[in-house]
């Protein structure tokens, strides 16, 4: 009979001698290598990103950019300060994007409109993803009863029509008799909102990963729980949250506009693109500017996180054909 190759001894001992962590990551490599041929062939096959994502990533960055520096920008009027002339006044040399009805600069307002916006709009999806990020991901890895039990809390959330819970959240959230909230109250309310549709996401691609060769190979060699869920299957989950997140981030900053429109949202002379809309909006015949202006803002905005969210989502889509 044929002899084994002379280090088949050797190699045997070598394994023998890891850890199951490394024979675990081990596992994952050959697994890799063996469902792209070289381990590169994905990555070739990768379509490129292409010139609109960029330029959605680019009016994304610049606006975040102008919003933080906000406070110091040399060219940035005081959003507070009142200009007689300026009154319904078009755009022009002095106000780039005109004045509004109490004489204040529209461009000013915008932008600083724009950081309390997308800072309820960040920080809301980002709580809404870290609570529910942690619900979807255990129970579609531990699945049974706990999963029964939390995704029928999920599901009945879900069922409320959004902006119904958001009013109801709010006016739940702020002080008897007041008729509005603050930063806090809605972000509070809005995250909360978020929450059920990231724990559903979360779980989906959840229940993707944990049935993988990669997970299987770990469960087999002794690793535990706590180890797959954060070496394993977390790394996995978070790009097609992080993705579903901007799409979820424009939902929130539109959420706020309603509320604004309600009367239940920040009230000026904080500025917020809600609230500048709905200031704008009963001279919209006499000063149109006031009104359209931020509405073409908080579109662009908008379009930007849709179109960057679509094209993430379609790069770190799982389909069946890839597993």
């Amino acid at each position: 009979m044929p002899q084994p190759p002379s280090d088949a001894p050797a190699v045997k001992g070598t394994l023998a001698g890891l850890r199951p962590e490394a024979l675990a990551a081990l596992s994952v490599e050959a697994l890799s290598a063996n469902g792209n041929g070289d381990g590169s062939g994905a990555r070739r096959r990768r379509k490129p990103l292409g010139v609109v994502f960029w330029v959605a990533v680019g009016w994304l960055g610049l606006l975040v950019l102008m919003s933080v520096l906000a406070p110091v920008l040399p060219f940035l009027k005081d959003p507070s300060a009142i200009d007689p002339d300026a009154i319904r006044d078009g755009p022009s040399a002095a106000h780039w994007f005109g004045g509004d009805d109490g004489g204040r600069d529209v461009f000013a307002r915008v932008i600083f409109g724009g950081r309390v916006s997308l800072f309820i709009g960040v920080v809301a999806v980002g709580a809404g993803m870290l609570v529910g990020g942690l619900i979807g991901l255990t129970a579609g890895y531990f699945r049974g009863r706990y999963e029964r039990l939390v995704m029928s809390a999920m599901d009945v959330m879900l069922a409320f029509p959004a902006l119904v819970l958001a009013l109801a959240l709010v006016t739940f959230l702020s002080t008897p008799g007041s008729q509005g909230g603050s930063i806090g109250i809605v972000t509070t309310a809005l995250a909360i909102l978020a929450v059920p549709a990231l724990a559903r996401i979360t779980r989906a691609s959840t229940l993707t990963f944990s049935q993988r060769e990669f997970v299987l190979a770990a469960r087999s060699l002794g690793a535990g729980h706590r180890r797959i869920l954060r070496r394993e299957i977390l790394p996995n989950v978070v790009p097609p949250m992080l993705s579903f997140s901007l799409l979820a981030i424009a939902v929130v900053i539109v959420a706020e506009g309603a509320l604004s429109f309600l009367g239940l949202s920040v009230k000026a002379p904080q500025p917020t693109w809600g609230n500048l809309i709905a200031s704008g909006r009963p001279v919209i015949e006499q000063a149109p500017h006031i009104a359209l202006i931020p509405s073409a803002v908080m579109f662009v905005t908008l379009l930007a996180l849709n179109l960057a969210g679509d094209t993430l989502r379609e790069r770190f889509d799982v389909r069946e054909g890839q597993l």
